[in-house]
């Protein structure tokens, strides 16, 4: 097995972890952006399906993945020339650029909200909790993105996730959907927006 972090370096501060730069030179709403949050753990078939399916797709990627888990030998080497593997990026930042098309994520509120309001699409892969009840507003309310099923084997195959991202890729009104929402929610926080003024009553409220 090969650690796929061996080499890597990265900073915490802000946008210092290399991943804005690689995105920079990347095509716009070309990236997928793969993020599981920091409680998920996959066995090691699974990550050999995630791992495959990202190098099928041949689309450039950007992996955010802990540096405990390693992958197949030679993944990295024969993806360097199109991937950005790292301990940690600047979610926020990631999101709002302008070169990420999908993000494949665990669908925890907070990168929920956070997808939603930068008005990109998902691949939804929900292990616990809450994260399947927010799945279901992605796929089945808001349809902003396309769920990824399980086999029989309990795996979701790399043949699986390669075909939902050439279906998200492929699918323009989702896209639409996702950028309709993103203005919904920059309305809402703005000057007359819903979010705002439900804030400024609580802030009333406390200093009743």
């Amino acid at each position: 097995m090969l650690n796929l972090f061996a080499c890597v370096r990265f900073t915490r501060n802000g946008k210092s972890t290399g991943s804005l730069s690689w995105l920079d030179k990347q095509k716009i709403g070309s990236v997928i952006y793969v993020s599981f949050g920091s409680l998920a753990v996959f066995s090691q078939d699974q990550l050999n399906e995630i791992a495959l399916a990202l190098e099928l797709s041949d689309r450039p990627f950007l992996w955010v993945v802990r540096s405990n888990l390693a992958n197949k030998n030679g993944f990295q080497a024969r993806v360097a020339e199109r991937a950005k593997i790292v301990e940690w990026a600047p979610q926020e930042h990631v999101l709002s650029h302008s070169s990420i098309g999908c993000f494949l994520s665990h669908c925890g509120w907070n990168s929920t909200i956070e997808g939603l309001s930068m008005g990109v699409t998902f691949l939804c892969w929900p292990y616990f909790l809450d994260q399947f009840h927010n799945q279901n507003y992605i796929c089945d309310m808001w349809k902003i993105g396309l769920r990824l099923n399980i086999d029989e084997n309990g795996l979701r195959s790399s043949l699986e996730i390669k075909r939902k991202i050439e279906m998200l890729f492929a699918d323009y009104s989702i896209k639409a959907n996702a950028l309709k929402l993103k203005d919904m929610a920059r309305m809402s926080v703005g000057e007359s927006g819903s979010s705002l003024q439900n804030f400024e009553t609580f802030i009333d409220h406390l200093k009743k």
